[in-house]
């Protein structure tokens, strides 16, 4: 697809899924500050923002501040993150991510991409949703398997790659949306446009979409 036909197309997108859910929308995932929405980020990894938010509801209580997290052993959180996917690997990497901020950054969560990375458990998704949702930066755009989907069906793209899907999203998506595509693309999978099975009639982007099962 041509970039002219792609920016025309992707603004047309970005229009309806506005009017169909909200104009401006941020993580489902609860959160009282960044170092929270961090970790929450962290434990969503193959698991459904509901559970998550179970889960860090009890966690948070129990453990409000980020030092809480570097004197105690991975094994402590086991009974608060067991319900999740991963959860002896989740463990571990936020106890070594609060041990490396307070080494790091003087117990900051940082707010730029490269030093974000350096945090164990962290990779660009989740540095994406803690900087645009916790620092208001658009640095780039947060793809998870919903925007993955999405991605695919509107403009054909023949890859899984999340890198790559981000980098052509950024091509196309005016900056100041790059926040709001991830929660607009997000709630459009959840809603109509699921990995397994296609609501193509319930859809605003029926008439639009390539993959639209709905007769022109």
């Amino acid at each position: 697809m041509r970039k002219s036909s792609a920016r025309g197309k992707i603004k047309e997108v970005l229009s309806r899924l506005k009017r169909r859910y909200r104009d401006e929308m941020e993580t489902s995932l609860h959160h009282r500050n960044s170092w929270e929405l961090l970790v929450a980020t962290m434990l969503s990894a193959q698991s459904q923002d509901a559970q998550v938010n179970k889960v860090t509801s009890a966690l948070f209580k129990a453990y409000p501040k980020i030092d809480d997290y570097e004197r105690i052993k991975p094994t402590t959180l086991y009974r608060y993150v067991k319900t999740l996917g991963l959860y002896r690997n989740k463990a571990k990497n936020i106890v070594k991510a609060a041990k490396k901020i307070r080494q790091d950054f003087n117990g900051k969560v940082p707010s730029s991409l490269e030093k974000l990375v350096t945090i164990p458990g962290v990779g660009r998704k989740t540095a994406n949703v803690v900087l645009a949702n916790a620092f208001g930066m658009n640095v780039g755009i947060a793809i998870d398997t919903h925007c993955i989907t999405v991605a695919n069906r509107l403009f054909l793209l023949k890859t899984n790659n999340a890198e790559k899907i981000e980098r052509a999203l950024m091509e196309f998506v005016p900056r100041n949306d790059w926040g709001n595509l991830t929660h607009l693309f997000i709630a459009l999978g959840r809603d109509v446009c699921t990995a397994r099975t296609k609501y193509c009639n319930d859809c605003v982007l029926k008439d639009i979409c390539p993959s639209s099962t709905v007769r022109k």
